[in-house]
């Protein structure tokens, strides 16, 4: 028989009760964690989202809520009255904030029973059950202290972003979600229309256009904690949909952006007891991608820089290396402290894991007392032992050598970097190293289809002294020209995780239908996808930027977890499903009717 809760109120959360509580009368309510039952004593220890007392039971004192106890199990959900007592000196639980106390039940009420958890909710982290399990019971999940920690957090985040911003001088301004279709990159949500037959709302990507009309419409400084959604292949760090702090302000200089952004970060990371170093040291992209081979490196990792090695292979008829210089390519290395020691089994590991990202082989070279390399008959010992030393490798350690496209080159050596790392346990604990990464290239070009693409979006304001080198693209036909326009662009990296990406905008129509036509949309096509945002940008549209930090990313940061599930209440899988809810699902016939949509099977 479970019993009613009435008009009873709870005095006390499970993790606020301190010896300086002894001899209050409380009311705690929440979950039974765990029941140990010694016969003429059931201790109980009573769990809510702020932490767990131990509540002890004790026919003497009440021989019903004794009785109660007995039939306890785990997850039950109960009231219980009683004194707060000293635990003898023995008893006390230093790992518990409330440990130096207990509870003496006079009253309890069984408020709800519960079946037994398909996984144990305390398990220690390298014991958890499978996360598609963890999934399919969120609710119960969320129930670990970790999770629930992070969720708490990440309100503490999110309030704190609120309140700095509109210290700041910003207004929190709501842009629509159900919006006009503009694939420039991922792909879109679609929503179908039920009142307009055959047409499609799009649910937002970020809502940059909205964001950037604000600046038109005089509300000169914005920002809002902004839902997002993207249909694109999934990883740790992406879901299909998430959240981010969206910013935009009117007559923005660079130096303004780089102030606001490392003021609220170093606001934010004081939460978790972090001074973070500012302001942030800014790279331009090619410097970032020729020493670190990526655009978010990671400053914590000491050394294993990107080498440039094809001045020692001058000649050379290695037919790799001879291959990928001759084509423009690159031949470079990392030299690995120590990593002389690397097994044959470890190279090949790391041979594997640069595989994914492009590379042919890896080749390698180690110092020991006898030059050692794989590249020893191929190239001799002359020229190993130049490579060796153009790499600046010392007695000791290993270098890893990448041969081919920059771009693969970059990719490989860039992740193999940051592999080493983890694997050699070099990267130090509790230390963030933040930095701004400017003056991205306006275009890349994509091989497959032969076009370019804008490497941010299609907004983004190029360099004034580049402003000529668009026009001349675009207008002479020089379209070589457009992959050496850099952009007025600014991403903020944490320990090698991106923050954000943000730019100064376009404000001129002119500028922005000289962008369209590089990106070979026709006037045609730029009217129909943008025409609304091309007519506003011919009223007085001011200088403007800004910038959209994840939130969602942020919190894996904050939190220590390299698993963007942990900090979300109720995440997708890395497929775009829910578990737990069983969503995406079918819908009914008549449903598909009313939208004038039927399914058409492969």
């Amino acid at each position: 028989m479970l019993d009613h809760l009435g008009n009873l109120e709870r005095t006390h959360s499970c993790g606020q009760l301190r010896a300086s509580d002894i001899g209050k009368q409380v009311t705690l309510m929440g979950w039974v964690a765990k029941r140990r039952d010694f016969g003429e004593l059931t201790f109980i220890d009573l769990r809510d989202r702020a932490g767990i007392t131990q509540v002890v039971s004790n026919p003497a004192v009440s021989a019903e809520a004794h009785a109660k106890a007995k039939e306890l199990r785990g997850e039950y959900v109960i009231a219980v009255t009683g004194k707060v007592v000293m635990r003898d000196e023995h008893t006390r639980n230093p790992k518990l904030v409330t440990g130096d106390v207990e509870v003496h039940a006079d009253q309890l009420l069984i408020l709800n029973d519960a079946r037994t958890p398909p996984f144990q909710l305390d398990a220690a982290p390298d014991a958890l059950a499978s996360e598609d399990l963890r999934l399919k019971y969120r609710y119960l999940d969320l129930r670990r202290p970790q999770l629930q920690a992070n969720i708490l957090l990440r309100h503490r985040v999110t309030n704190e972003i609120r309140r700095y911003m509109t210290a700041q001088g910003y207004t929190e301004i709501e842009t629509p979600i159900l919006i006009k279709s503009t694939p420039e990159g991922a792909r879109d949500y679609i929503v179908p229309s039920r009142i307009f037959p055959g047409k499609f709302f799009a649910l937002p990507q970020s809502p940059q256009l909205f964001k950037q009309l604000c600046m038109i419409g005089g509300l000169d400084k914005y920002f809002q904690i902004a839902h997002c959604f993207r249909d694109e292949d999934l990883r740790a760090d992406r879901q299909p949909e998430f959240t981010q702090l969206d910013v935009e302000m009117s007559f923005a200089t660079l130096d303004q952006v780089y102030s606001l952004i490392e003021g609220l970060f170093a606001s934010v990371f004081k939460l978790i007891n972090v001074d973070l170093p500012t302001p942030f040291p800014r790279f331009g992209f090619a410097e970032v991608m020729a020493r670190f081979g990526s655009d978010k490196p990671d400053l914590r990792i000491p050394g294993l820089e990107l080498q440039e090695l094809s001045p020692a292979l001058t000649g050379t008829d290695f037919a790799p290396f001879a291959s990928a210089l001759s084509s423009g390519g690159q031949v470079k290395g990392i030299v690995v402290p120590g990593g002389a020691n690397l097994s044959r089994k470890a190279l090949d590991e790391l041979q594997e894991f640069a595989k994914r990202y492009g590379a042919a082989a890896l080749p390698w070279i180690k110092l020991v007392d006898e030059l050692s390399s794989s590249l020893l008959k191929a190239l001799g010992p002359d020229t190993v032992a130049r490579l060796a030393d153009l790499a600046g490798a010392k007695k000791g350690d290993a270098v890893l050598i990448v041969s081919g496209k920059p771009k693969v080159v970059a990719a490989s050596l860039g992740a193999l970097r940051n592999e080493v790392a983890k694997r050699e346990n070099i990267i130090p604990a509790n230390v963030y190293a933040p930095l701004w990464v400017t003056d991205f290239p306006m275009f890349e070009f994509h091989e497959e289809d032969g076009r370019y693409y804008s490497m941010h979006h299609p907004f983004t304001s190029p360099v004034d002294e580049d402003l000529e080198l668009l026009q001349r693209a675009v207008e002479g036909g020089e379209t070589d020209l457009l992959a050496q326009i850099r952009t007025k662009a600014y991403d903020p990296v944490i320990n090698g995780v991106e923050m954000a990406s943000g730019s100064i905008r376009i404000h001129r129509r002119d500028v922005q239908r000289l962008v369209f036509k590089a990106l070979g949309m026709s006037t045609e096509e730029a009217r129909q996808r943008f025409g609304f945002f091309l007519d506003a940008l011919e009223y007085g549209t001011p200088p403007h930027g800004g910038i959209a930090p994840g939130i969602d990313r942020l919190m894996m940061v904050l939190a220590g977890t390299d698993n963007m599930r942990d900090v979300i209440a109720f995440p997708k899988t890395a497929s775009a499903a829910d578990l737990m809810i069983d969503a995406p699902g079918e819908v009914d016939p008549k449903q598909l009717e009313e939208l004038h949509l039927r399914i058409v099977q492969d």
